[in-house]
């Protein structure tokens, strides 16, 4: 049967990025030939924000409702591996590191969460830190957190594993098919309309990202969220060796200011950083693909002072979105807690810091779907908390300038 003959499904998703394809997969694994993926750009596109060659995943976290999860996100990661046979996840260590004078704090929390959790990690000073990893140099103004078990997931090919696999069990995927409308029938079943005609359902996953409004305003439900334009740049450092996978931790360093990452080289030559959640307030319609030169040099200025090796001739800068509620913290919800009857439409917003969790949280939304419960904490990822529900609440995240508000902590 050709993608597009079949119309009614027993699952449909509903974008299929980081945590689509993943959600695509799991349901796949148990429900077969009855779960349908629509994708409204060509799979692998870079529009929005699952895309690029890797992406950070640790343990460490500075809340306990995400540290709790993490051991489970690697355990994901390793079943689609097993099956698949191919790795997608390299663990190369991590760093956390800021000045002790501004953002130690923020370090001593990281820690806290990681004892409450039984998660390993070494406290080393900045002159520890140099010792471990020469790449750094830093003084012991500042204070750091290294976490073995951290590393990297290969996003691009997490997403085409994650499609391909669920293929293999049996699912159907189809591209360029934007989703125009949702709508709940009398008995029950949800129709989905597109331009290549109306699917059929009786449970729907939306992992929409920057477009979940779009999908979601035709049952009347507007999540508040900011879609900012973020972007990656990569150097080609003449120093190649020393900031490979094996000699090179990904890391985030805390500032006042900003939130640098970066991550060894991978999938090309290049040396990698990025300002986490710096960039624009945009939409998906007005955003572009332009890089900001300011944050271009910011990173420059910073590897300068404090990884100054990795630096070589300017590679190229890519953009992707962010789409982040005012808490900046997880969507994972049915949408009948906020419109009656739709208890069957289910709802995941990563936040701008989801992709480490992509698999875990696709085989939580297909447990949500087939059993209409997950093993897995996510209480808090509730749709009807204040930051959704409240007029005026106060945002926990950047705003658009690069600029932080004081309670904002990183959940990169």
């Amino acid at each position: 049967m050709a993608d597009g003959e079949r119309r009614t499904y027993a699952y449909i998703v509903v974008g299929c990025g980081g945590v689509g394809s993943a959600a695509l997969y799991w349901l796949a694994k148990r429900a077969g030939k009855d779960v349908l993926g629509l994708e409204q750009f060509k799979l692998g596109h870079d529009n929005g924000g699952s895309q690029d060659h890797s992406r950070i995943i640790r343990l460490a976290y500075h809340d306990d409702m995400y540290t709790k999860l993490t051991p489970d996100t690697y355990k994901a990661w390793e079943e689609v591996e097993k099956e698949a046979g191919v790795q997608l996840v390299y663990k190369t260590g991590g760093v956390n590191w800021a000045k002790k004078a501004e953002m130690g704090h923020l370090i001593d929390k990281y820690a806290v969460a990681m004892d409450a959790n039984n998660i390993r990690y070494q406290r080393l000073t900045g002159s520890e830190l140099h010792a471990k990893f020469p790449q750094f140099e830093t003084s012991d103004e500042y204070t750091a957190i290294y976490e073995p078990m951290a590393g990297l997931v290969d996003a691009a090919m997490g997403n085409a594993v994650h499609v391909q696999l669920a293929r293999a069990h049996g699912a159907t995927v189809i591209e360029n098919c934007p989703v125009q409308r949702i709508e709940k029938m009398s008995d029950g079943w949800i129709k989905v309309y597109s331009p290549k005609g109306m699917f059929v359902c009786r449970k729907l996953i939306v992992s929409a990202g920057a477009w979940i409004n779009h999908v979601l305003g035709s049952i009347g439900l507007h999540i508040p969220v900011y879609v900012t334009q973020e972007q990656v740049t990569y150097f080609a450092t003449p120093h190649i060796k020393e900031f490979t996978k094996e000699n090179y931790p990904i890391w985030i360093y805390h500032s006042e200011k900003y939130d640098f990452y970066g991550l060894p080289i991978h999938g090309n030559s290049g040396s990698k950083i990025g300002i986490d959640a710096g960039g624009p307030v945009v939409t998906a319609d007005s955003r572009n693909f332009n890089p900001d030169p300011v944050r271009e040099q910011a990173c420059i200025d910073h590897l300068k002072k404090t990884i100054p090796r990795s630096l070589g001739p300017l590679m190229y800068t890519k953009t992707c979105l962010y789409t982040m509620p005012p808490d900046r913290h997880f969507i994972v919800d049915t949408c009948g807690k906020r419109v009656k009857g739709y208890d069957d439409v289910i709802l995941c917003c990563g936040a701008g810091h989801c992709y480490k969790f992509a698999s875990l949280l696709g085989r939580i939304l297909s447990e949500m779907a087939i059993d209409g419960e997950t093993r897995y904490d996510i209480s808090k990822f509730n749709i009807d908390r204040p930051a959704l529900t409240e007029p005026g609440w106060k945002p926990q995240l950047f705003m658009g300038t690069g600029g932080k508000v004081p309670t904002k902590d990183s959940t990169l």
